[in-house]
């Protein structure tokens, strides 16, 4: 059975994935709440063999530490999914807390390249690797308010598009996933644990489910070995850009 290695998996889209995979994958679940880890291992593990790892995707000597610590027998990674991510805030330039600018920098680009660069040893010696970067619409269209977050998953675009030059004759598939709207805890850490403000953002239309990424991650995954997704934007049916949504 293959390994399949996701991050931020304690909620939403990761926790999503690790659910739709686990029939036909062994999972190590990432993330940085213990609780909600072991929560999933436990509705998991009837389904597959489950190992879990607590660590903040920010931290590069416990990323490495971690994942060079795994057991012999999870050594042997099939799929990387870098799923942690966050925004945090949302305000012009100017007036952004720095410490948030630096947080979205610290996660959605420093913390993929360390999970990245730490998990490629043991991805290089599968037959059939394939590496899944969450990025978003917010990396093809930057928007008022949103500077940072928007160059942080610019960022993930284009390191997806460089690693599959830079693992292309390794062999190794790399797609890259782009969300619109889609509702999970996102807007809730963006708005600092503003219920109403959060719940706002998703008024008036049908957004994405944390299941509907995780199927896209699916498909691109069962592909057979000589098809490489190498990129894919989903909307929900009311968005057609990254701020351009019909509300009823």
């Amino acid at each position: 059975m293959k390994t399949a290695f996701i991050t931020g998996a304690t909620s939403g889209i990761g926790a999503a994935t690790a659910r739709i995979l686990a029939p036909k994958y062994r999972l190590i679940l990432c993330g940085r709440r213990q609780e909600n880890l072991k929560a999933l291992q436990t509705e998991l593990e009837s389904t597959t063999e489950v190992i879990t790892l607590c660590f903040d995707v920010r931290d590069k000597e416990t990323v490495f530490k971690t994942i060079n610590n795994l057991p012999d027998s999870w050594k042997s990674i099939d799929v990387l999914i870098n799923n942690a991510g966050n925004a945090h805030g949302l305000d012009r330039f100017q007036d952004a807390d720095l410490e948030d600018l630096e947080a979205m920098i610290d996660i959605n680009v420093k913390g993929l390249i360390y999970v990245t660069k730490a998990v490629l040893p043991y991805l290089i010696n599968t037959e059939e690797g394939h590496i899944v970067n969450l990025s978003s619409i917010a990396g093809k269209e930057t928007y008022l308010n949103g500077t940072v977050y928007c160059a942080s998953k610019a960022a993930v675009e284009s390191i997806s598009k460089g690693l599959r030059f830079d693992l292309q004759q390794d062999g190794i598939r790399v797609t890259n996933i782009a969300p619109g709207a889609v509702e999970t805890e996102f807007s809730k850490v963006r708005f600092k644990g503003d219920d109403d403000r959060a719940a706002s953002v998703y008024e008036g239309y049908t957004p994405l489910s944390a299941d509907d990424i995780a199927s896209a991650i699916a498909y691109a995954l069962n592909q057979p070995a000589h098809v490489q997704i190498a990129d894919v934007t989903i909307f929900p049916k009311a968005q057609a850009s990254g701020t351009s949504i019909k509300r009823v």
